[in-house]
């Protein structure tokens, strides 16, 4: 890692402009919508405008984002420049002084707003009727490129090299030994820091797990055949997904900077992006994504997004894993003791995640999604306590 100006933790509120409110504000008031297109299935085609209608105008009319703007106020925030780039965190403190350090990782289309259920459960366990013996100190960056992580200083953010950021950050604060966790991008960076400080990275544990955990390569009829039916339904979820919905990504991937003009431009355009990912990778339960995940709790996430005008910089973390050998490839197998939640739209497969993991705990659910930690908090927290549990 190169060398960085600075080493200072500043403080950091979040303080939004009325002036940048009252634009978001007008321009879904002057909305312009197309048509809903035909067929049988309205959500087989992307977003139905009939339904981002309804959720534009709740958020234009219903959502106050000052009131969201506060609660995330009441946590600790800072940033600090690591690797010439300013990086944005929360850290909260237990109230129990043994707790284990944690550094918590989102990924894409998510942000530190994922984790703001668990942070009191986890932080402060004897509060929440558990045992103050599974408490963590919390730290939960946003990613360069999301959220106030920002401006992008470089290219070259892959996920090794947050990872080293993750490791400098934590040396910063003064945690010699702690464990990671991490979804979606999350669930790649956080097996990337233990990976670069085994000596000091106590386990990770990851959910929405893809590269490392799963085989991209469709598996032969012999194969098949070893893999239990919850294995096989994985396989083909994972086989529906590269068929049917990783279009975002090929774009993402290859021209995110194009991406970016459009979804700047356009709240409406910018929500549609993100809540279908909430359509499609949600508790399969739910019948839309507000059944999922709560409804002012997703459009805080997507406010993030738009106010501090991330679509491309956020899509840009596909096109550089794209253009440095992509996600399929091999890594050094991590001899740290590793967890993994595997919810209900999840594709990890313990048998193909133990040739780079050192897998010691494994939890299968048939509920939640991809975003865990706002779909299912109860289960998140308790699959992470127990994981930890075993390793601090």
């Amino acid at each position: 890692m190169t060398s960085t100006t600075t080493t200072e933790i500043r403080p950091f509120r979040i303080e939004v402009p009325q002036a940048a409110l009252d634009d978001l504000a007008d321009r879904l008031a002057r909305a312009r919508w197309g048509a809903d297109l035909p067929g049988d299935d309205p959500w087989a085609r992307g977003v139905p405008t009939s339904y981002l209608r309804g959720l534009a105008e709740r958020w234009a009319t219903a959502y106050d984002w000052r009131d969201h703007e506060a609660r995330i106020n009441e946590l600790p925030q800072f940033t600090t420049e690591i690797d010439g780039q300013t990086v944005h965190f929360l850290h909260v403190r237990s109230p129990e002084p043994d707790a284990l350090p944690l550094v918590l990782t989102h990924g894409w289309p998510g942000s530190f707003v994922e984790f703001l259920e668990v942070v009191g459960p986890l932080t402060d366990p004897r509060a929440h009727g558990g045992d103050p013996a599974d408490a963590f100190h919390l730290v939960i960056p946003s990613i360069p490129g999301f959220g106030f992580s920002m401006p992008l200083s470089s290219p070259g953010w892959t996920p090794d090299r947050v990872a080293a950021a993750w490791v400098e950050l934590m040396t910063r604060l003064g945690y010699e030994r702690f464990g990671a966790q991490g979804g979606d991008y999350g669930a790649i960076i956080s097996p990337a820091v233990g990976r670069l400080a085994p000596d000091r990275v106590v386990g990770v544990h990851v959910n929405a797990a893809t590269g490392g955990f799963i085989s991209f390569r469709p598996p032969s009829e012999e194969e098949l055949a070893e893999l239990t039916d919850l294995e096989r339904s994985r396989v083909a979820r994972l086989q529906r997904y590269m068929a049917e919905q990783m279009g975002y990504a090929q774009i993402q991937s290859t021209r995110p900077q194009t991406l970016g003009h459009g979804l700047t431009d356009s709240p409406v355009g910018q929500l549609a992006w993100i809540v279908e990912k909430f359509a499609e990778w949600t508790d399969d339960a739910a019948a839309l994504p507000e059944d999922a995940v709560d409804v002012d709790h997703l459009l805080t996430n997507v406010t993030l997004y738009w106010l501090t005008g991330t679509a491309a910089t956020s899509a840009n973390m596909y096109y550089e894993v794209a253009h440095a050998g992509g996600w399929g490839g091999t890594v050094e197998r991590s001899p740290v003791p590793t967890g993994v939640a595997a919810f209900s739209t999840d594709v990890a497969i313990r048998r193909h995640a133990e040739a780079a993991n050192t897998i010691t705990h494994w939890s299968d659910f048939d509920a939640g999604g991809h975003f865990a930690a706002m779909e299912a908090p109860e289960l998140f927290v308790r699959d992470v306590r127990d994981f930890f549990r075993t390793v601090r």
